[in-house]
């Protein structure tokens, strides 16, 4: 079974609550909204920090803060920082693990391309492709074209005014 683990889960979370507001937040702060327990928080923290996803700042009014937007964080990035480079089998080009037996096996290199699809398709969702989908379907606003009208004017608009 392919499972992202608990810590990954949890620093999508710790992300897009950071996205909330341009302030830095603490990791009590950030725990208290969130429900993951702070030392938990505390660890997702500093592991992103040192992937270079989210910055530190020291002193009273210290805490954290994102370094990107969230639509320029892909969950392939996420998953990098917490848990290394994805690698479905110890065979794959970037595996931080060595195969017992590679000399040995008739598929060795084939998971290659199989790797390289699931990191394509976890580089291309973002965390805000991550934050929108936590709306349910049928309470998503359709992102309406430039120029388009909105508010009042967009539902009931002026009657035509009769030509001269």
């Amino acid at each position: 079974m392919l499972r992202l683990s608990k810590l990954t889960d949890y620093a999508v979370v710790v992300l897009v609550r950071l996205a909330d507001t341009e302030r830095v937040q603490t990791s009590p702060g950030i725990a208290a909204t969130t429900g993951i327990p702070e030392p938990t928080v505390a660890k997702v923290l500093k592991t992103l920090a040192a992937g270079g996803l989210v910055g530190s700042q020291r002193g009273a009014r210290g805490g954290y803060r994102l370094l990107r937007p969230l639509a320029d964080i892909p969950v392939a990035d996420v998953i990098a920082a917490i848990d290394g480079p994805i690698a479905l089998a110890a065979c794959v080009d970037g595996s931080m693990t060595e195969c017992e037996s590679q000399g040995l096996c008739p598929v060795r290199g084939r998971w290659d391309p199989v790797n390289d699809a699931i990191h394509q398709a976890l580089s291309a969702i973002t965390l805000a492709d991550m934050q929108a989908a936590a709306i349910p379907r049928a309470f998503r606003v359709p992102p309406r074209p430039a120029g388009a009208l909105t508010g009042p004017a967009a539902t009931h608009p002026a009657p035509a005014l009769p030509a001269e």
